[in-house]
């Protein structure tokens, strides 16, 4: 009888994967306000749904310019800044990190391609540095949340942040530190995975089937993404304005010094949840006081830092490389904080 009731290893399986969804966790959260406070579930809706309706307009616009991105092949012009003078290479891979069209499973092989390739170290730790912090669906996204002026400042530091990494780098190289960064068997299983320079981007991209295909599946994969993880963000909001005392953000992440903007980077690295959740959540914690260079230090240093990006860099790089990138992370963070704060 008992043999009748189990459930198959794939059947658990599944089941293990739904409950790791942001579904999963919204229900679970909603369930815990109407046991323990069953009053304010309605509320807790109320505003969710509100902040969500608010930012569908910029979903949309997410969703068709990145759609338009990959159907139109335009990794292409990311992967020709690689070629060149150093310097120049530096600069346009800190301008092209914020706009690369990349998910953060597509940036490791991208960036282990180039290395394998002979792309200098400094390049492409500022594409490394700068592409997580910003792409067009974030800076829509933080912009419906946080303001333009706070999208604008995350947009300036994500390209100062390449530049300041890419030219320490640089130094570094330059006097005899940083060879040979990949790990053995990275740099010996990259082949093909990297970016191919010879092609070109087909900008009226709907004259062919395939693209057009392309287009319509990365429009609607994008928009459940970002529409399941805005959703957990905003209920996450609300439960954060409702719940935490406003005088406990302000002491700890409020004020004008420098404290507060390095507890905010330091928390940042391990809390970070990813950048489509981090400016809903953000908004509440600056309306419960927390100051505005603390918040960009937050999000710079966990964009840069989340746990699934460390592990990623850790299996691609030799430890002296990572050990740099957490560095030149973190120190930016603190750096562009403290100049948005003064700001």
């Amino acid at each position: 009888m008992a043999d009748l009731i189990q459930i198959p290893r794939s059947a658990r399986w599944q089941i293990a994967e739904h409950l790791k969804t942001p579904w999963a966790a919204i229900a679970l959260l909603l369930l815990c306000v109407l046991v323990l406070d069953p009053g304010n579930l309605w509320q807790t809706i109320i505003l969710a749904a509100g902040s969500l309706a608010r930012t569908s307009q910029y979903i949309v616009l997410a969703v068709l310019f990145l759609a338009y991105l990959k159907a139109t092949g335009a990794e292409v012009l990311v992967a020709r800044a690689f070629k060149g003078r150093e310097t120049r290479m530096i600069v346009l891979a800190a301008l092209f990190g914020g706009l690369a069209p990349f998910c953060s499973c597509e940036v490791i092989p991208f960036i282990a391609g180039l290395l394998a390739l002979g792309a200098p170290l400094s390049a492409v730790m500022a594409f490394w540095l700068s592409s997580p912090l910003i792409d067009p669906p974030t800076l829509l996204i933080t912009a419906s949340a946080l303001g333009w002026p706070f999208a604008i400042g995350k947009a300036v530091a994500a390209v100062a942040m390449g530049l300041f990494g890419g030219f320490a780098v640089r130094v570094l190289v330059a006097q005899g530190g940083l060879s040979d960064p990949l790990r053995p068997r990275q740099a010996a299983s990259c082949c093909g995975c990297g970016p191919k320079q010879t092609d070109t981007p087909v900008w009226r991209f709907w004259h062919e089937a395939e693209r057009r295909t392309r287009f319509r599946t990365e429009f609607v994969g994008n928009a459940l993404f970002l529409f399941k993880w805005l959703a957990l963000a905003y209920v996450l909001e609300a439960l954060l304005v409702q719940y935490v005392p406003a005088d406990m953000v302000a002491r700890v992440m409020g004020g004008s010094g420098l404290m507060p903007i390095v507890t905010a980077a330091l928390v940042g690295m391990p809390a970070y949840l990813n950048g489509y959740v981090a400016p809903p959540l953000l908004a509440g914690l600056i309306d419960q006081g927390m100051s505005t260079g603390a918040a960009m230090a937050f999000v710079v240093a966990g964009s840069i830092s989340s746990i699934p990006a460390m592990a990623a860099v850790w299996s691609l790089v030799k430890p002296r490389v990572f050990a740099l990138y957490v560095g030149l992370g973190l120190s930016g963070a603190i750096l562009a904080g403290v100049a948005f704060q003064m700001v």
